[in-house]
Parts: C-alpha cells; structure tokens; sequence
C-alpha cells in the first residue's frame, strides 16, 4: 500500500485532501500516521498490507485492549499490538469479593485511566482496579427501557453507575450505593460526565444500611444479591420491581426468601450472558404483589 507519512496530530487535517484514499484506513504507530494515497498521487513509502486479526477474543475500553479466560500467549500479545495499537494490554483473570476488584495483569504497554463510551453513556474508569463487563450491555439498555420517567430507583451495588447511569438518563431519581471508595470516586464522577447530578443520590457505603423508605424499583446488580433480598424486601411495597442478579437460577431460593418475609412475588428470569460450562448470569425480576 502506498501512503505517504505524517505526524499522527495533522491527520484530522486531512480530512478534505484530494491525494487521501478515503476507500482505506490510515495506520498509526507511535507519533507517526501512514495515510493512504490514491493512484496517480506522490507516496513517500509503501507498506506491506495489513494482515487481519485471527486472536483469541478481546475488548476495548477506550484505548485498551482486555483478554479474559485463560492468559495469552506471547504471539497472542503481540499480534493484538500489531492489529489493533493499543495504549496497553490486560488480562483480567476475575474479578474477587464484594468490591469485585479485577485480579489483572499488564501485558504490554501502558494503560491507564480510560474514557468508555457504550449506548451513549460515559464511562471513566481504570481497567486495571476497577470492573467492566462488556457481557451486560444489553441488560443496561433493558433497564434503561423498563424504567419510567419520575421512578424512584435504588441501586444497591452501583460501581461506577453500571446501571445508575442508564436509569437516570431515562428520568428515575436514583439512590446509588457503593461500598468501595475507588469505585464511588469514580461514580461521582460519572455522574457528573453525564448531566444526571440532578437525579442521583450518591452514597458511600454498606447498601443494608443506605437503604431507606421505599422504591419503586430495585436494581440488585451483584452475584451475591440474594443474601441481601430481606434488606431490600423491607424497603419495598407492592408494585416494587428488584432484579436481583446471581450466578445460575436460583428461582428456588428467591422463592423461600419470599415465603419467609411473608411477602407475595411473582419473578421472572432472563438470561444475562455465559460465565462458564453450563453456568449463566441470570437476572430475577421479582415482582411484588
């Protein structure tokens, strides 16, 4: 391919040049943009083509590459680096206890705090502390849908405003609730990115104890959700929705919780993404009657 070079920070200038190729893409490497050049045109080099990406799966968040699974190979890196230029590299093994801290590891480069975008939602974050699981997007959009404009919504596990933010934007008053500093440090300042401080109530700390009055619904993002459902039964009426998150089905156990509270529910499950062999993210939404 023929293209000439320029400083990666004059390529926006280019958009109206006659001698771009518009029908490829530039490359970039460090400082230093290789553009492109249509035929009849001056080059200054010529690069070999670029060989598609045939690696294990990854995702981006902002400008850097996440593996998950089983640690990659050598090659694996390397061919990512080559194909995609991330600022870094991570493999997230899991993510550990009620924090859901990552147990990460740097792989190549240098990454750092990230600006991610998804359904028009800002997202800052340090992927290296803090989780993000791309698997939940079309939960978020589900919420965002369900929620009315006026509702009063608790989100007992709020992260980074996972699903704070979307219930917000769709009009709901939220209380947000995070018991890990960092991530609370970093919900503030997603709702303040997003133009939704008129609506949220932050709140540092054990979500059993945040809670207080009664919602209109009840967003239980978290594997362990459901040892917590009498704190949150006690802070519904009927006509509350909680979407209590977990790991497999766990209709059974919702329902013996429900039998013991004295509390009628109707709950339907639907599925979130795969986490392993035969093992799903489910969410219960329970009904209250």
């Amino acid at each position: 391919m023929r293209v000439r070079e320029i400083p990666g920070k004059d390529l926006r200038a280019l958009r109206d040049a006659e001698w771009v190729d518009r029908t490829r893409r530039p490359y970039v490497k460090g400082t230093t943009a290789y553009v492109p050049v249509r035929e009849g045109y001056p080059f200054t080099a010529t690069i070999p083509p670029r060989r598609t990406y045939c690696g294990r799966g990854y995702y981006m968040l902002g400008d850097v590459a996440v593996f998950h699974g089983k640690r990659p190979g050598e090659s694996e890196i390397r061919a990512l680096m080559e194909w995609k230029n991330p600022a870094g590299i991570l493999w997230v093994e899991c993510c550990e206890g009620v924090t859901r801290t990552p147990r990460a590891e740097i792989l190549a480069g240098k990454p750092g705090e990230v600006r991610h975008r998804e359904s028009g939602i800002t997202y800052w974050l340090d992927p290296l502390r803090i989780m993000f699981s791309m698997g939940n997007r079309a939960e978020k959009e589900r919420m965002r849908s369900l929620v009315r404009p006026g509702e009063d919504v608790a989100d007992m596990y709020a992260g980074i405003g996972y699903f704070t933010l979307p219930a917000a934007i769709a009009g709901a008053r939220v209380h947000a609730m995070e018991i890990r500093p960092l991530s609370f440090s970093y919900l503030e300042r997603n709702i303040r990115e997003n133009g939704v401080g008129h609506l949220v109530t932050a709140e540092l700390g054990d979500c059993r104890k945040c809670l207080a009055g009664t919602y209109d619904r009840i967003i239980m993002g978290h594997f362990g959700a459901i040892d917590h459902l009498p704190a949150a039964l006690a802070h519904s009426r009927p006509g509350t929705v909680l979407h209590v998150h977990m790991a497999g089905d766990r209709t059974d156990e919702i329902m013996a919780v429900l039998k013991a509270q004295g509390v009628r529910a109707r709950v339907e499950t639907h599925k979130v993404k795969k986490l392993g062999p035969h093992t799903w993210h489910y969410v219960q939404d329970v009904t209250r009657e």
